[in-house]
């Protein structure tokens, strides 16, 4: 992904390696570059061993997605191996992200320290910053919305976004339930703040899954067409799923809502509820017996004063 849309910096990745030097220079002087016809890794060190299985891998996720997506992948993109965990989060300015992609420079970084841990894997990871390539290979920047551009991304790499942060279902539940929901069509860029930020996602991955449920996966790739044809959002719906967008945009809401519910939030949650009332039994039984306490040691004192 690209966790802010119109960056244009210069960002420093490691002690060696700049995107400056990778955008420009084929050499990629003060580091190493693992190459075959269809990938370029940039790594450091001692990484080899890791830029050659990401080199390994790409065939076959590239194919995956070629199938899942029916558009050709007609270039050779550069995938930078980022070791130092710190390095990584200064560059997106968070903690949760672990991978994004630069479509305009054919260019994804890895955080190569977390795209192993659940419920991540390198194939999954690579997939999905791949297909923010191929979508804005094929559609303007300006014709693809932030969340179409995830959720698509989301779906196509079996749900899995570029966040290492759970409870991602919980959070749309909670917002649908208390009607706290970021309204779609602003979501053409993504707010920074993590818990906004995964609501983001998540609303994206729902409403593009739940066109595929109704529309089936033709009716995605229809969509997609018309818009990389030029077609505007509204049109591309009204032209691919006879349906305008503020109409499914309804439809899904009141999906969610159904979906959503108090009594489902609360059996979802139930275990939580509960260890909370037992957590808050337990607190109130331990203040009533130090008030007891409390009540019997001054009834002591008021009985030796006494005598």
């Amino acid at each position: 992904m690209r966790f802010l849309r119109y960056i244009h910096c210069t960002f420093y990745l490691l002690s060696l390696i700049t995107l400056l030097q990778i955008l420009s220079n084929p050499l990629y002087a003060g580091a190493d570059a693992y190459k075959t016809d269809e990938v370029v890794v940039i790594y450091e060190g001692h990484m080899e061993g890791v830029a050659e299985e990401v080199a390994g891998v790409y065939p076959a996720v590239k194919e995956e997605l070629i199938d899942v997506l029916k558009w050709d992948i007609d270039f050779r993109p550069y995938i930078v191996i980022a070791r130092d965990r710190n390095t990584f989060k200064k560059i997106v300015g968070s903690d949760i992200i672990v991978a994004f992609a630069v479509p305009e420079r054919n260019l994804i970084v890895l955080d190569i320290s977390r795209v192993y841990t659940e419920p991540f894997s390198l194939e999954t990871t690579l997939k999905h910053e791949l297909c923010h390539l191929v979508l804005h290979r094929n559609i303007k920047q300006n014709n693809l919305p932030r969340w179409l551009d995830e959720g698509v991304c989301q779906w196509a790499s079996g749900g899995i976004a570029e966040l290492a942060a759970g409870g991602g279902d919980r959070v749309l539940s909670k917002a649908t339930i208390s009607n706290n929901l970021i309204h779609i069509r602003s979501l053409d860029r993504f707010p920074r703040d993590e818990k906004h930020l995964l609501l983001a996602y998540e609303e994206s991955k729902s409403i593009v899954e739940y066109v595929v449920s109704e529309y089936g996966e033709q009716g995605l790739l229809r969509l997609l067409e018309y818009i990389k044809e030029g077609e505007s959002i509204d049109n591309a719906f009204e032209k691919s799923l006879s349906v305008s967008f503020f109409d499914l945009e309804q439809k899904w809401l009141a999906y969610l809502q159904r979906k959503h519910t108090w009594f489902s939030y609360i059996s979802r949650n139930l275990y939580t509820i509960l260890f909370f009332l037992a957590g808050a039994a337990t607190l109130y039984g331990f203040l009533r017996l130090l008030k007891k306490k409390r009540e019997y040691k001054d009834e002591e004192e008021e009985g030796d004063w006494g005598h």
